[in-house]
């Protein structure tokens, strides 16, 4: 079927889009900059423009553009620009669902596990209330924001995604060079919990929704959270490199500024997918240790 795909060029778009194509669909890339084919479509969220007519009939969209939580630091300028290009764009995407003769029958829509705030060790699913703070608001208006396309008829799933594992971008990517060298090692106490979830089970997730008998918010997370203590001293073990140095709060403060550091860094966030098990998904890698070496292609040696 055809595939409307937002964020084709991010850390998950890029990794989905051929997925797709391999499994047999058509992505239809909505795209800012020039069309480089027939399978890319123009649009601008903040003008509001996007030709209905080129999306018409498509069986399913799946919605990932937004400014990155953590390209740099967190000023009023950078918060509004992360806040508009996601509730701009899902409105906009939305509201051209719902105009649709043809609609798609799921919109399978990009959130984050930031919904829930900082939790110390509470175990959170969908059923959880949203948390404080700049990161929880940014995601209740994120997912509001897909109620013309709801309210039109297409089944809608919010996908509250974990810490993506990848070799190609994310807090893995950067994380790695101090690793490598023997200079990682905890946050702090450590004791903040980490959700997460590699990149091949967000793709295999992300499918599973086009047909899964499910609806609203969906965690894309393993069902087991580590601390960060035992996140970095797997990380270590992987790598065989030494995880012993903890970090203190202020190294990375004073290159990412203080917010963006507490909420990528420090914040305590013990989710666990309840919905998405439920219907019938199973992990590829649900284990830290297996996962990291799947993903950074280190076998256990013999």
């Amino acid at each position: 079927m055809d595939v409307i795909l937002t964020g084709a060029s991010g850390l998950i778009g890029s990794a989905l889009r051929p997925a797709l194509a391999a499994t047999g669909h058509r992505v239809i890339a909505l795209v800012r900059r020039p069309v480089r084919g027939a399978d890319e479509v123009t649009w601008d969220p903040p003008s509001g423009r996007l030709d209905r007519a080129s999306i018409e009939g498509a069986g399913a969209a799946v919605h990932l553009a937004g400014v990155g939580i953590a390209e740099k630091r967190w000023t009023d300028e950078h918060k509004r620009a992360m806040r508009d290009s996601r509730v701009q764009g899902t409105g906009l995407l939305a509201r051209a669902i719902a105009e649709l003769n043809r609609p798609p029958a799921v919109l399978v829509s990009a959130s984050a596990v930031g919904y829930y705030g900082d939790r110390g060790d509470e175990i959170l699913d969908e059923l959880s209330p949203p948390g404080d703070g700049f990161l929880p608001d940014l995601c209740v208006a994120w997912e509001t924001a897909t109620s013309p396309a709801e309210h039109a008829g297409t089944r809608v799933v919010h996908m509250r995604i974990g810490i993506v594992l990848s070799k190609s971008g994310g807090a893995l990517r950067k994380q790695l060079p101090l690793f490598n060298v023997g200079l990682g090692g905890r946050f702090g106490s450590g004791r903040q919990w980490q959700s997460w979830i590699t990149i091949d089970d967000v793709l295999r997730a992300i499918q599973h929704l086009f047909t899964a008998d499910v609806a609203g918010p969906v965690n894309l997370t393993t069902p087991n959270p580590v601390t960060n203590e035992v996140f970095t001293k797997t990380l270590g073990k992987v790598l065989r490199r030494p995880a012993v140095l903890p970090i203190p709060k202020f190294g990375p403060s004073l290159v990412l500024g203080g917010e963006l550091t507490e909420n990528l860094l420090y914040s305590s966030l013990r989710v666990v997918p309840k919905q998405l098990e439920a219907s019938g998904f199973e992990f590829a890698h649900p284990e830290l240790e297996g996962a990291l070496r799947h993903v950074l292609d280190k076998p256990i040696a013999a």
